[in-house]
């Protein structure tokens, strides 16, 4: 129909012009034989073109028509073909929705644009080039592998020695860097209940803030980071990077995106370990196992502890132990039943000497977990709703859901394509002194396996070496050259009242001395948080300097042997020894002390009597 408009539009413009044209040689003979003549009287002369139609012929109108026409019939054939493309891609983008809402998927918006943006074929591909698109830089100068703390730190660093850098960070999570101590500590004691949502938290002090280092605003949209005159910091989400050539100096992310650097940081973290009896399970057995590490995990965690009976911790270390403590504490106002189970004999038995070990459990059990120690799991099934635990010695727990909370695996995919050297003792890309990997390649956080010139070669797995290791990464990215001699921190809360730093190699396996003394109201974590001003205290960890502590003959001695204290730990120092040399301290239930315990691990002293050197952290003040 609209094909026939044309052709009778483009007929009647002939016909009218014509008929316009037949008025006016009417009119102006003169005037038009004036103009037409000296062109006609060449073509006669020439002999070559005998039958040259005048102006005033039909060959005019026909060709008019003609245009016409043809204009007409290729509008009419692109306008079909679009609308044609346009009602296919609604067709198929509505099925694709239906089908979600029919399977029941939860999935974000963006999971579903996506799914909608991989629609289509080719002409749906050429339609897509012509519209305006996100475009990435493909250079940058620094590029920054992993989303994690270490990478934020190095970011925070380069662009404090270069204020005009420009920054890339390229994460496989969907959010921007963030902490990760208080996903097992402070936000599960929120009473917020959008807290999954606002993921902000109080700390022991009382003051909020955010898990986030920086809100959105902060960073540099990737696509304008070239363009940014002042340089930042970009956050490419949702991407990883799956090769890295360390001669070209580039790298190729899962989409196919190839970007060029000259700085790169490696900082890919770890990801939880698994159990052999539940990788050998059924899916039922999967779908039912979290493995505790990233924002998602206590998303659905947090939400499960309120809709399931029970819940068992399968781990007795760091995380699992004060994830244990967390749900048991919010389990004593709801009918949730918290289990913890761990191979050793007991909480933490890896790291704290016996018989602190044994009281830490106590301390599990009163927070209302049911703690099952000398635990070693053989199989885990799916029968009637309930997982069903089975151990080698014979006893069985049912349970609705299980935490995997059993170590860190280095995150170490790049190695292969890039041509890098893993540690094949502490797992870990192999990096020197500066942390270096390769030219203009670095390394930092858990990934890193590094020479501690104290120590010996270690990878340390803790948000304080994340921090500082990305932080002196970021400053030899821009030239500064400085060796890692830094001796990182970590701490552990069972709650806010016992909690516990550390530093250096703390191994239950080596021989250790422990002095205790009495605790007073202000020997805890919260009391530390309120006097430091933060909840994560690495981040008071440099401040200040050593002071030399002042001997009073009113001292009262030291306790050094458990036994003399009996089953009472309020506070004290654990020194962990090899070769009679201090290599590791545990400051129980006291705070604010790490330079000191730092000095006295970089000294590399024999000490004769270690109740002297406990003086040094004012154990017995009061």
């Amino acid at each position: 129909m609209a094909l026939s408009r044309l052709v009778a539009l483009g007929l009647r413009a002939s016909h009218a012009g014509l008929q316009t044209r037949h008025k006016l040689q009417s009119t102006s003979n003169c005037l038009f034989q004036r103009l037409t003549s000296p062109y006609n009287q060449v073509f006669r002369n020439s002999g070559s073109l005998p039958n040259i139609p005048s102006p005033g012929t039909a060959a005019y109108g026909i060709f008019v028509a003609v245009a016409t026409l043809g204009g007409g019939v290729y509008v009419y054939r692109t306008l079909h073909r679009d609308k044609t493309r346009f009602n296919e891609r609604i067709s198929t983008i509505k099925s694709i929705r239906e089908n979600i809402e029919k399977e029941g998927t939860s999935g974000s918006t963006a999971e579903v644009e996506s799914k909608e943006a991989s629609v289509g074929g080719t002409q749906e591909k050429q339609q897509a080039e012509a519209l305006p698109s996100v475009v990435l830089p493909s250079h940058v100068p620094f590029l920054l592998i992993g989303g994690g703390t270490a990478s934020f730190a190095a970011a925070r660093s380069i662009r404090a020695r270069d204020p005009g850098a420009k920054v890339l960070i390229v994460s496989d999570e969907l959010d921007p860097p963030y902490m990760r101590p208080p996903l097992s500590k402070e936000l599960w004691f929120s009473d917020d209940p959008d807290v999954t949502e606002t993921l902000r938290f109080k700390q022991w002090n009382g003051k909020e803030r955010s898990i986030f280092f920086q809100p959105p605003s902060f960073y540099v949209a990737p696509e304008e980071l070239m363009s940014a005159e002042h340089g930042g910091v970009s956050v490419l989400t949702g991407k990883k990077v799956v090769h890295l050539d360390v001669r070209e100096n580039k790298v190729r992310l899962d989409d196919g995106t190839h970007i060029s650097y000259e700085k790169c940081l490696i900082a890919t973290g770890g990801t939880p370990r698994n159990l052999s009896a539940i990788e050998r399970a059924s899916e039922e057995v999967k779908k039912r196992t979290t493995l505790f590490r990233r924002v998602s995990d206590f998303r659905s965690l947090e939400q499960l502890s309120s809709k399931v009976g029970s819940i068992t911790i399968i781990g007795g270390g760091f995380l699992g132990s004060e994830l244990a403590c967390a749900l048991g504490r919010r389990a004593q106002h709801s009918s949730l039943e918290v289990v913890q189970m761990f191979p050793e004999s007991g909480n933490m038995g890896k790291v704290l000497p016996e018989y602190l070990s044994h009281w830490t459990t106590e301390k599990v059990k009163r927070e209302g977990v049911n703690v099952i120690s000398d635990a070693v799991v053989k199989s885990v099934s799916y029968k009637n709703g309930k997982l069903h635990i089975s151990l080698k010695d014979g006893r069985q727990v049912e349970t609705d859901h299980i935490v995997a909370a059993v170590g860190l695996e280095p995150n170490t995919e790049l190695a292969k394509s890039a041509g890098l050297e893993l540690d094949g003792d502490f797992g870990g890309y192999r990096v020197n002194a500066e942390l270096q990997a390769r030219n203009n390649v670095w390394v930092a956080g858990d990934a890193a396996c590094f020479y501690d010139i104290k120590l010996g070669r270690r990878r340390v797995e803790h948000h304080d070496h994340a921090v500082v290791s990305g932080r002196l990464a970021g400053e030899n990215m821009t030239g500064a050259a400085k060796p890692y001699w830094h001796q990182s921190m970590f701490w552990s809360d069972l709650g806010p009242e016992v909690g516990y730093e550390a530093i250096g190699i703390v191994d239950s396996a080596l021989p250790t001395v422990g002095v205790f003394a009495k605790a007073t109201e202000k020997d805890t974590p919260k009391r530390a948080a309120e006097e430091s001003g933060t909840g994560i205290r690495s981040e008071t960890d440099d401040q200040g300097a050593i002071a030399p502590v002042e001997e009073s003959s009113e001292a009262k001695p030291s306790v050094p042997a458990p036994a003399q204290q009996g089953d009472s730990y309020g506070k004290g120092v654990v020194f962990y020894l090899r070769d009679n040399v201090v290599v590791g301290i545990v400051l129980w239930n006291i705070f604010n002390r790490m330079p000191i315990a730092r000095k006295i691990i970089k000294d590399g002293e024999q000490h004769a009597d270690l109740n002297e050197v406990a003086k040094l952290f004012n154990i017995h003040e009061e």
